[in-house]
């Protein structure tokens, strides 16, 4: 069978081909592919090719298909399977696979695996690992999203607590404490504010700062004030890029540090905020990953000693923070269609991927059976003067307060199909 995929040889040298895939195994399962939103950690890979973790050193010789954050229908299963998944079967995957202490994962590591191509074989693996996960939901955009929302959930999970007295560590966020999500309004970001309000261990008191009045605003008519007060969650949303932010964010907060802050920009003086803000036995999560591998920022080790402060890093979900998405999404508790700004179909990745930090907005979301150029949705009106397709999906979208929907992506896939 022949499958399009876009394949990794080197940095910066990322190409859609077509080429025949494998038969598959007794031990594999092959796909076919719908949706796929393109990460930062895409771009990432692509940038520094086979220095990259997860890359074989060896990828200009056996290329690697990009692509994690995907969703698709089981085609094929081998008879190891045969009992567990069915053709037909809607499936997501966890590509931290963590096999054998391994860091290869889909998307980044595998021949025939990954989220930007039409169909793929899914190595044993995967299901050995308990990491492809059926999914029963509406559409397929939502079950991409649940890779990334996974991401926020372990972060949520992973900060942890000193237990006074004990060398006991109590793992969350403080319940009813006080939180900051600094550079808190992009697409992970939005999507840190709606668990944050709708999880089960809230905080009382939520900041979230931005130096973008648009994107604040944006951010706030998305996650108001009230829909947070009804979950019993006090929201603020903060403009730090004039005057003192370090004073202006702990005065939001009744002059006192925070329990918990989240950081959501690899940028210095960001992480060293989120440093100056942390109160007793505070908790910073350094949320976004940075390019350079020797960034740095200052910490205060003072604090460290006496004020119990303290720091964790998050690089993905594992696999029960993914059920725990999607579980969440089933019963309507989040909508990640809020980090959706652009859509496109395979003819879009590489460009897309390659420049993803020079595009402004949100999250792009990649249909593999679409030909389209990656497209804000904010621009569907003005594209729709000249093309009735653009023009109902505007209205399907402006139906939805702005936002991607099952009915936007049922519409797409009727009439862009390539």
């Amino acid at each position: 069978m022949k499958t399009k995929a876009v394949r990794l040889y080197g940095k910066s040298d990322i190409r859609l081909e077509e080429f025949e895939l494998p038969e598959i195994g007794e031990d594999e399962i092959r796909a076919k592919v719908i949706s796929d939103s393109i990460c930062m950690s895409s771009y990432k890979a692509a940038k520094q090719g086979p220095e990259h973790k997860r890359v074989p050193d060896d990828c200009a010789d056996n290329p690697t298909m990009i692509g994690h954050e995907f969703c698709g229908e089981i085609v094929e299963v081998g008879s190891k399977w045969a009992g567990e998944f069915k053709a037909g079967m809607k499936f997501s995957i966890q590509p931290a696979l963590n096999y054998k202490g391994s860091l290869y994962a889909p998307g980044y590591s595998y021949k025939f695996i990954g989220g930007d191509a039409t169909y793929i074989n899914i190595p044993n693996e995967v299901m050995e690992m308990g990491c492809l996960l059926p999914y029963e939901g509406e559409g397929y955009f939502l079950a991409s999203l649940s890779e990334p929302v996974s991401c926020i959930v372990g972060a949520f999970h992973a900060n942890y607590h000193t237990t006074q007295g004990t060398y006991v560590h109590d793992m969350g966020i403080v319940e009813g404490g006080s939180m900051a999500i600094l550079a808190g309004v992009g697409p992970m970001g939005l999507g840190a504010i709606d668990y944050a309000i709708h999880c089960d261990r809230k905080p009382a008191r939520l900041v979230v700062t931005d130096i973008d009045d648009a994107r604040l605003a944006r951010a706030a008519s998305l996650f108001t004030v009230e829909e947070a007060k009804k979950n019993g969650v006090e929201l603020l949303y903060l403009n730090t890029g004039n005057g003192d932010p370090i004073k202006t964010i702990l005065d939001a907060n009744g002059g006192e540090g925070y329990d918990d802050v989240f950081v959501f920009a690899p940028v210095r003086p960001v992480i060293e905020q989120g440093d100056a803000i942390l109160g007793k036995d505070g908790c910073l999560n350094f949320f976004a990953g940075p390019t350079n591998p020797e960034f740095k920022a200052e910490f205060n080790f003072y604090n460290v000693h006496y004020a119990a402060t303290h720091i964790v890093g998050t690089s993905g979900g594992n696999t029960d923070d993914m059920k725990e998405s999607l579980a969440m999404m089933g019963q309507g508790k989040l909508n990640p269609a809020v980090m959706i700004t652009h859509v496109g179909g395979l003819n879009s990745v590489v460009e897309t991927t390659l420049n993803l930090p020079n595009i402004p907005g949100g999250k792009k979301l990649i249909y593999t059976v679409v030909e389209m150029p990656m497209t804000a949705i904010s621009d569907f009106a003005e594209i729709g003067k000249s093309d009735a397709r653009y023009a109902k999906l505007d209205e399907i979208c402006t139906k939805h307060n702005g936002l991607w929907s099952v009915e936007a992506e049922e519409y797409l896939l009727a009439n862009f199909a390539s």
